[in-house]
C-alpha cells in the first residue's frame, strides 16, 4: 500500500502517513524534547541563573547561549539512540557492561545523580509553596511529592502521551513565570550584546559559569531522553521512515531548547536589569523578596508560580529518568510511584531539618557535576557506532562536535568541583 493512505495509529504511536499536510504531521510527532527539556528549566537552574544575573550583570550571557547549542546535539544524539535502537541508553550500556559488579558501580552513580536531580526539584517545589502559601518547607515537600506522584500515575496509567500534554501545559506556566519580569524590565540592549562575547570577572564568575552548565545539561535529561524517545515511537524501530523521525525530532529538540534556552536567558536578563547589585539574591527566598520590592508583587508571584511548576514537572521527569536507570543497568522494574516514594525521603529529611535549600540546591549541582562524564562519554561513542546504529550512527563531524563537548563539559565541571571544595 502506498505511504500516501496507510492508516494512521495515534493510539500506539505509528507514524501518520497520510496525506495531511507536513507541518500537522510534524506538530504530531513532537513532545519527547520538550518533556526532557523540563530537565533544562529545574529550580538548580533558576537559582545559577538569577545568582550571575545579580552577581555580573550580563557577563556570563554567552554560557547560557554556549550551554544551549551544546544541550541541542546532546539531547538530538539521546533521542535518535532511543528512536533508531528502541532501547533508551541505561538499557544499551546495561548490555554492554558484561560484568555484574561494574554495572551495579555504573548503576550506583546514575542512582546517586538522579537522586540528587530529584532533591534539588523538590526542594525548589517546597520553596515556591513556602512563598506562594507561607506552607512549611517540610510539608510543601510531601505536597510536591505527591503532586509528582499523580502525574507520575497519569504515565503510568494513560501512557506516554497523556503524560507529555501534562508535562508541557507545566512547561508553559514555566516559561510565563520566568520571562514576565523581563517584560517589565527590559534589559539592556548593549549589554545583552556584550555579554555574548566569552571572558570572566575573577575566580565566582568561572565557578557560577560551571554551576549554569552543571545546571543545564544533566544526566537524568541523557538518561530520560532516550526512554522517552524509545516509548513515544515503538513502532518505528528497524522502518524505512526512521529518517523522516529523526528529521522531526531535530525540530522537536530544536524547539524544545529555544523553549528551555530563551526562559534560562530570561532569568539571567531579568537578574541583571532588576536585581543586580541588590543584597540577597542568591538564595530562592531572597530573589523573590528582591523582585517583590524592585517589580512588585504581581512579577514575584508569577515567578514563584514559575517555581513551582518548574519543581512539579522536573521532578516528574527526574523520577522516570531514575525508574529508567534501575531497569535498564539492574533489569528491575520497581513500580514507579514506590520509587517516587522512596526517593522522595532524602529531600524531606533535608527540609526537615532546617538545611538550607539553597546551600542544598548548589549542592545537588556538585553531585550531578560527577554524573556528567559517565552519562556524556557513553552517549557520543555509542551513538557513532556502526555495529549499533547501522547507518543512522553519527557522521565524523558529529562525533567530533560531541567530543568536544563533552571535553568542555567535563573540564567545567572539574572546575566547579575543584572551586567548591577548595573553599573558592
Amino acid at each position: 500500500m502506498p505511504k500516501s493512505a496507510t492508516t494512521i495509529d495515534t493510539q500506539h504511536g505509528a507514524a501518520p502517513h497520510t496525506t495531511a499536510n507536513s507541518s500537522a504531521r510534524l506538530i504530531w510527532l513532537l513532545g519527547p524534547a520538550l518533556v526532557a527539556g523540563v530537565a533544562y528549566l529545574d529550580p538548580g537552574n533558576v537559582a545559577s541563573n538569577m545568582t550571575a544575573g545579580a552577581a555580573y550583570g550580563y557577563l556570563l550571557v554567552w554560557v547560557v547561549v554556549a550551554g544551549n547549542v551544546m544541550a541541542w546535539l546532546i539531547q538530538y544524539l539521546s533521542a535518535k539512540l532511543g528512536i533508531v535502537t528502541g532501547k533508551s541508553l541505561p538499557e544499551i550500556l546495561g548490555l554492554r557492561i558484561r560484568r555484574p559488579l561494574a554495572r551495579r558501580l555504573y548503576w550506583l552513580q546514575a542512582e546517586l545523580v538522579a537522586m540528587a536531580t530529584d532533591l534539588a526539584e523538590v526542594i525548589g517545589g517546597a520553596v515556591a509553596l513556602n512563598l506562594l502559601f507561607n506552607v512549611p518547607l517540610l510539608l510543601g515537600g510531601a505536597i510536591t511529592g505527591v503532586i509528582s506522584m499523580i502525574v507520575l500515575g497519569v504515565q503510568s496509567r494513560r501512557g506516554p502521551h497523556v503524560f507529555e500534554r501534562v508535562i508541557i501545559s507545566l512547561l508553559l506556566i514555566i516559561a510565563v513565570g520566568f520571562t514576565a519580569g523581563v517584560f517589565v524590565s527590559p534589559p539592556d540592549a548593549g549589554g545583552v550584546i556584550s555579554g555574548l562575547v566569552p571572558r570572566f570577572e575573577g575566580t565566582n564568575s568561572v565557578l557560577l559559569a560551571a554551576s549554569i552548565l552543571g545546571a543545564t545539561i544533566m544526566p537524568h535529561a541523557i538518561y530520560a531522553h532516550s526512554a522517552l524517545a524509545r516509548d513515544r515511537f515503538p513502532q518505528f524501530v528497524g522502518r524505512s521512515d526512521t529518517r523522516r523521525l529523526l528529521w522531526a525530532t531535530k525540530w522537536d529538540v530544536s524547539i524544545a531548547m529555544l523553549i528551555a534556552g530563551t526562559v534560562n536567558l530570561a532569568i539571567l536578563l531579568l537578574a541583571a536589569s532588576a536585581l543586580q547589585g541588590v543584597e540577597g539574591t542568591d538564595t530562592l527566598e531572597g530573589a523573590y523578596q528582591a523582585l517583590d520590592t524592585t517589580l512588585g508583587p504581581v512579577i514575584a508571584t508569577v515567578f514563584a508560580v514559575g517555581l513551582l511548576a518548574s519543581g512539579l514537572a522536573s521532578t516528574s521527569v527526574g523520577a522516570y529518568a531514575g525508574a529508567e536507570i534501575m531497569h535498564g543497568l539492574l533489569r528491575i522494574r520497581m513500580p514507579i510511584l514506590l520509587r517516587r516514594l522512596i526517593t522522595l525521603i532524602p529531600a524531606l529529611v533535608i527540609l526537615g531539618s532546617g538545611f538550607d535549600p539553597t546551600e542544598a540546591l548548589v549542592l545537588s549541582q556538585v553531585v550531578l557535576s560527577f554524573g556528567i562524564p559517565f552519562a556524556l562519554i557513553p552517549l557520543v561513542w555509542i551513538t557513532a557506532k556502526r555495529g549499533i546504529l547501522g547507518e543512522y550512527r553519527n557522521r565524523w563531524f558529529t562525533t567530533v562536535a560531541g567530543a568536544i563537548a563533552a571535553v568542555l563539559l567535563v573540564a567545567l565541571n572539574v572546575v566547579l568541583l575543584v572551586l567548591v571544595f577548595s573553599g573558592a
